[in-house]
């Protein structure tokens, strides 16, 4: 599942991920009471207390849920709060995690979970399985509103053996079972089963006071502030080195730089290539960096009629230039990017007919789609309405404020108006979520799955709820990216994705612009810090400081 990135869509897509674990018999209809004693700013101060650990971002989390999170920030934050029956390791191979044990059938239909014994949940409750078959029931409900539900189409039961075992059982085989639908957080049945599923979305648990078995449990948030957590002593792979951990927000990256500089903020795992030269020059600081597992791209809305036309979508990738993105903005840290998938996935290729910088060739399709200068203004026009719309990307991301000036600036060499507006994180997906689609054209950057399956993107049965946000429909496509999800030979799934990936290039419901190059600025003396392309805090509770 993608994740939107925001940095970093980020959406996301979205994606895309980590896992959530439940909690115990909290009372809702009363004031929460602290469970730890609350963080004082003097108590932060990285050279007093260097246990303490400050993480710095631009991106504030939505929710804890990751049945109903969109975005990434809240994806990586769920990570420290809540564990799955699986994780992926560094390489992205699956591993069990709260599972002791997973045993599939030879039909590859049925597969059976055998529970960790004695994993608790941040109050003391044990997990078993009639937590994870609880979690399970609400994706497959009827009134399930979250974005999530193509995770879990092929599951046709679930059942509980005993107290520590489970069993799935799919209606056909799904390649994307073991890395990523069990890889999604336990909710703790005790604490959410008199909720209702359609009303389970906005319930308090998600913001307010979350409860999970991870390395760390929650003690504040304080929306677009900061969020606060403890480190969970019982955890169940050893008690966390780190003591405390706050995510502050910042405003923008200029002002994470300064935080960085003045030791006010430790770790910031989302760096922008504007500060790379800068922070490298911090002493005490190691920027370590990477080839994103994402992709930045321009999704047009085809809810409005501009967009209908797949000429007119591609006539507007045709005059953009990616390979001026690339070296002007991203000074050659990234790589121009034409289908939506980043070069180490299994599924990648280079053998599509890709659509090339050709201002002259993208007038001409505009031009056979009725668009014309008839008046002479500068500005397109059909049918006495001027080909103009607004693109929209997250404000203080700079580099992505500066792609879509660099693109309005293109796009007007050819007749078309283009108003930038740039919106605070949370606002920007509210616009773009349904049932709003309030939005003509956004950049956003797309955080991909562990595994490979972008069902969830483009299948025209996402439009609604799911993450199909742009409207785009493909017949072809959806045979194929059906079919695409119960291929289990990896070879055939590729030669499948080379179909799907063909089509989306012709089609343009995306310009798919670069793969960007990730940046993590970290302090020299932190250790057991793995480089995860898809975890910002792996094995976190393994962290420490060694002295200054």
């Amino acid at each position: 599942m993608a994740r939107l990135k925001r940095p970093w869509l980020y959406i996301s897509i979205l994606l895309f991920l980590l896992l959530l674990h439940g909690c115990s018999s909290l009372d809702y209809n009363r004031k929460p009471q602290p469970t730890v004693k609350e963080i004082k700013e003097e108590e932060l101060d990285p050279l007093i207390v260097p246990e303490t650990f400050i993480i710095g971002s631009t991106e504030s989390p939505q929710l804890f849920n990751p049945l109903y999170s969109l975005d990434e920030s809240s994806s990586q934050f769920e990570g420290m709060l809540f564990d799955g029956l699986v994780t992926v390791d560094e390489q992205l191979r699956p591993k069990p995690h709260l599972a002791e044990k997973i045993q599939q059938s030879e039909n590859g239909l049925e597969y059976t979970v055998t529970i960790r014994r004695g994993v608790k949940f941040h109050d003391g409750k044990e997990l078993t399985a009639d937590d994870v078959v609880f979690t399970y029931s609400i994706p497959l409900s009827p009134d399930y509103n979250g974005e999530r539900s193509s995770d879990f189409e092929m599951i046709e039961s679930i059942e509980k053996l005993d107290k520590y075992t489970v069993k799935f059982r799919l209606r056909e085989k799904d390649a994307s079972f073991l890395p990523v639908t069990l890889s999604y957080g336990i909710l703790p049945k005790h604490l959410l089963k008199n909720v209702q599923v359609a009303k389970l979305k906005e319930h308090k648990f998600n913001t307010s006071q979350p409860v999970g078995t991870g390395p760390f449990r929650f003690v504040k948030w304080e929306k677009n502030g900061f969020v606060e957590l403890a480190a969970n002593e019982h955890y169940f792979l050893g008690k966390p080195r780190i003591k405390l951990i706050k995510y502050k927000i910042v405003h923008n990256q200029e002002a994470l730089y300064e935080q960085l500089k003045n030791g006010e903020v430790h770790y910031a795992p989302e760096i922008e290539l504007t500060n790379v030269k800068k922070i490298k020059r911090l002493r005490g600081l190691d920027v370590q960096s990477n080839i994103s597992h994402s992709y930045v791209f321009i999704g047009w809305n085809e809810k409005n009629e501009l967009f209908q036309d797949k000429k007119v979508r591609q006539a507007l990738t045709m005059a953009i230039n990616r390979k001026a993105i690339v070296r002007k903005i991203l000074h050659r840290q990234g790589k121009e990017a034409h289908i939506p998938e980043t070069p180490i996935a299994s599924i990648f290729t280079d053998e599509i007919q890709t659509l090339k910088y050709n201002r002259r060739e993208a007038k001409k399709l505009l031009k056979e789609a009725g668009w014309e200068d008839t008046d002479r203004d500068g500005i397109l026009d059909r049918e006495g309405k001027d080909f103009s719309f607004t693109l929209k990307t997250n404000k203080g991301n700079v580099v992505r404020e500066k792609v879509a000036l660099l693109v309005q600036k293109q796009l007007k060499e050819i007749g078309i108006d283009v108003k930038t507006e740039f919106w605070e994180w949370e606002d920007l997906i509210k616009q773009i979520s349904p049932p709003n689609w309030d939005y003509d054209a956004l950049i956003l950057e797309w955080s991909l799955s562990k595994f490979p399956n972008h069902f969830d993107i483009f299948h025209s049965s996402q439009r609604e709820y799911g993450l199909n946000f742009v409207w785009w429909e493909n017949e072809q496509a959806d045979l194929l990216l059906s079919k695409s999800r119960k291929i289990m030979d990896e070879s055939e799934r590729k030669q499948i994705y080379k179909e799907i990936f063909q089509i989306i290039e012709d089609e343009q419901p995306y310009t798919v612009l670069y793969y960007p190059k990730e940046f993590r600025a970290l302090p020299e003396r932190l250790n057991g810090y793995i480089f995860h392309p898809k975890n910002y805090f792996y094995k976190v509770h393994e962290w420490s400081f060694s002295e200054s």
